[in-house]
């Protein structure tokens, strides 16, 4: 499991209600398309876009971009984060 957990800070929220984007914290080793196919498969989603980024205490942060037809405020109050 490439995915580890959703991250919910002030700005993560932001980004789901203005850009339709989930922040996620993922295995150091896990590539975009490993990170996109886990989204897709695990919650049911089709992914617009995948950026990842390394964090000073050494986690990797997935910014995963969800396509126009699903929403990110549905997924995020399904994995009760919101």
């Amino acid at each position: 499991m490439k995915i580890k957990y959703p991250l919910l800070s002030e700005k993560a929220v932001g980004l789901i209600e203005k850009e339709n984007k989930i922040v996620f914290i993922v295995d150091p080793k896990a590539t975009k398309d490993e990170i996109r196919s886990e989204v897709e498969q695990e919650y049911g989603v089709k992914v617009k876009k995948v950026n990842v980024v390394n964090t000073m205490r050494g986690e990797k942060k997935a910014y995963v971009q969800l396509s126009p037809e699903h929403s990110a405020v549905d997924l995020a109050t399904k994995l009760k984060i919101l």
